[in-house]
């Protein structure tokens, strides 16, 4: 699963439901929501 940088648990947390993304300047992203509080979650680059 991948990982990212949760705001609100300050900590890296896996992420639920990843959705691959693509930014305005064509890199790749992964978004979802934190599994531990459910907050939106945002890890740039592929993982």
């Amino acid at each position: 699963m991948p990982q990212a940088y949760c705001m609100k648990c300050r900590s890296k947390r896996e992420i639920k439901n990843p959705q691959a993304t693509t930014l305005k300047n064509k890199r790749p992203a992964t978004q979802g929501t934190c599994s531990s509080c459910g907050t939106k979650v945002f890890r740039i680059g592929k993982g």
